[in-house]
């Protein structure tokens, strides 16, 4: 079973059918998209060095702009240690630049959340909820983030996390899956966010 439908429960019911069938990926399946992001946002110039550096990690990246392609694969699996993961591969086009924003996601059953480690290797960890709106849309939210130094996990104080917001629905008219990221510091404000619609590849 997909570990979204486990951790989200009976709520998993009430999402729009085509994010149900977006997320419902148990092991061995693959979702893959693509689409246009209307608007990919950074935040201050003074945070440019940091972002370049996230190249590294397939985490960030300075670039930013307007109408800018982008490619989406999620892959369900079984990891190492024998749990249910997803992989997210998110790639964006700036010209003949590809841009990353990765991560690997498994189920913490006892908690009841999902374990979304980012950039690869890893070099952020965070807890993420995931709730259902009463239109069907999806909502994830970061809770608590880690550094993540190899085998070291160390907590990060609230002032220097990102936390991140994701709103996903299905725009019935469009025929389009509709997307927005916004990443958020609490003395900095927008840290990072982009915004688009995106539709499944045939093969998915």
């Amino acid at each position: 079973m997909s570990i979204y439908k486990q951790v989200m429960g009976n709520d998993f019911n009430r999402l729009h059918p085509l994010l149900q069938q977006r997320y419902n990926l148990p092991e061995g399946t693959v979702f893959k998209a693509s689409g246009i992001m209307k608007e990919i946002q950074g935040g201050p110039k003074w945070l440019y060095p940091f972002f370049r550096a996230g190249i590294r990690w397939k985490l960030l990246f300075p670039e930013q702009g307007k109408d800018i392609p982008f490619t989406i694969q999620n892959r369900a699996f079984i990891g190492d240690t024998g749990d249910s993961q997803v992989h997210w591969e998110r790639i964006f086009h700036f010209g003949k630049q590809r841009r990353y924003f990765n991560a690997l996601m498994n189920l913490d059953m006892e908690r009841l959340v999902i374990q979304d480690y980012l950039g690869e290797p890893h070099l952020f960890y965070s807890d993420l909820a995931l709730h259902v709106t009463d239109d069907g849309s999806l909502t994830i939210e970061s809770l608590g983030q880690r550094l993540v130094l190899g085998k070291i996990e160390i907590p990060l104080p609230r002032l220097f996390q990102g936390l991140a917001t994701v709103t996903e629905r299905y725009d019935d008219e469009l025929e389009l899956y509709h997307i927005h990221v916004k990443v958020r510091n609490p003395l900095i404000g927008t840290v990072f966010s982009y915004e688009g619609t995106f539709s499944a590849d045939d093969d998915t």
